[in-house]
């Protein structure tokens, strides 16, 4: 069966029969002995000249420059630093409680308004020591195990740290510096349990223990006609062995610098 013939354009049989005649005969041959015919010759010229021409028309295709992704070592890569979110630590418990409108009588004898009239009362203890702090003195009850204070530079001795809660940035004491200054031990920063925030303040009470509430009535009370050096100290509850905690006088104190027997260099105003 007779292959069918395909159609070519006399140039570029020239060309095919001229490279024919140089893969036969090659190392036998000169070229001039190959192509005799000097009719013949021109052709191939020709035939070589329109296949140069037509290549120059041709279009050039153009091959798309292919991307690879680059892969950078590892230990070259820096990672981007990753800010936790700020955890607020919520309360336990709300203590705070209304003050009371009755005005005080004239023979208060300088007595706290809150303590003219039976009070509740929050028993806790620092390092050994039960004291009672009037409800209508205090905040909240904050936990204080398992959250870490942020600590600020250059603060005085007594001042913990912050504690981040709903309510705002939180300025903790080391309550034991202030109630227990003569016997006070380094070890006493250990077991703080709890943070209760002053009504008023934004600052709280570092404590060990919280105990109970309870209902005083002004009689049981001893109370100190002269503060002395412990202006906070406003009595003691002799049925219950505990010391009553004058707030608003604590406050006081931080507030006008009065701690400098402590070795504070700092008024808690002072404290961002």
């Amino acid at each position: 069966m007779n292959r069918p013939l395909k159609t070519t354009s006399r140039p570029q049989l020239a060309l095919q029969s001229y490279l024919d005649a140089l893969l036969q005969d090659a190392t036998e041959e000169p070229l001039s002995e190959v192509v005799e015919d000097p009719e013949a010759l021109d052709e191939f010229q020709a035939a070589v000249l329109e296949e140069q021409a037509r290549d120059a028309q041709a279009p050039v295709e153009v091959i798309a420059e292919i991307e690879f992704p680059v892969e950078v070592p590892q230990e070259l890569v820096t990672p981007i630093p990753t800010v936790a979110p700020q955890v607020l630590v919520e309360p336990i418990a709300d203590v705070h409680l209304p003050p009371s409108n009755t005005p005080p009588p004239e023979d208060s004898d300088g007595r706290p308004s809150w303590a003219v009239e039976p009070f509740e009362c929050l028993l806790f203890d620092v390092a050994g020591l039960t004291l009672a702090v009037p409800l209508v003195c205090l905040g909240s009850i904050y936990p204080l195990a398992g959250h870490d204070l942020t600590p600020l530079f250059g603060q005085p001795d007594w001042f913990l740290g912050i504690l981040p809660s709903q309510a705002g940035n939180l300025k903790v004491l080391d309550t034991a510096r202030w109630v227990m200054p003569d016997r006070y031990r380094d070890d006493f920063r250990q077991g703080l349990q709890y943070v209760i925030s002053v009504q008023g303040y934004e600052w709280g009470l570092a404590v060990h223990q919280v105990s109970r509430s309870l209902r005083l009535n002004p009689n049981e009370i001893k109370w100190r006609s002269h503060r002395g050096q412990r202006p906070w100290l406003a009595g003691t509850v002799i049925e219950h062995m505990c010391a009553l905690l004058d707030v608003a006088q604590l406050a006081e104190l931080i507030a006008s610098g009065g701690a400098k027997h402590l070795g504070a260099a700092k008024s808690l105003h002072s404290l961002p």
